[in-house]
């Protein structure tokens, strides 16, 4: 198992316990305890969490990865619509739920590290906080 100050080389610094806001920290715990996929980003659109059944769609594991910035984590995949056209990240369900801070649910072709597409159902929706504070956004997905 790795250690925190390992984490923290890793992450640029970032330790496991970084200050989080608790919206983030209690949809990272509700994530952990679903039996769906599902990915967290920040406020800064930051991959701060996914959790195990995502891991398994991505073929990624987060301890390996960390936290990540959109311009890592949008190159772990490729999206195309149900016409196998593909969309442009800008129009990513999860990004379209950070950008617009609206919910957006959409069946889409996913490609990941392993080469193999996946017709998956997104539903992402922004974290609001206290005072109506922007917080991130979340996604649930599944393979349909």
């Amino acid at each position: 198992m790795e250690s925190v100050s390992e984490r923290e080389k890793r992450s640029g610094g970032a330790a496991i316990s970084s200050q989080k806001s608790i919206e983030l920290i209690l949809a990272r715990q509700l994530a952990s305890c679903l039996a769906m996929p599902v990915g967290i980003v920040d406020a800064e659109g930051t991959l701060v969490y996914y959790n195990e059944q995502a891991e398994q769609v991505l073929n990624q594991r987060f301890d390996e990865t960390g936290d990540m910035k959109a311009s890592e984590w949008t190159t772990f995949f490729t999206i195309e619509d149900l016409d196998r056209k593909p969309i442009p990240v800008d129009a990513w369900p999860l990004v379209v739920a950070y950008k617009d801070q609206r919910a957006v649910s959409q069946i889409v072709w996913l490609r990941s590290r392993d080469e193999a597409w996946r017709n998956i159902s997104f539903t992402a929706f922004p974290l609001i906080g206290q005072h109506g504070r922007f917080e991130g956004a979340m996604t649930i997905f599944w393979e349909v």
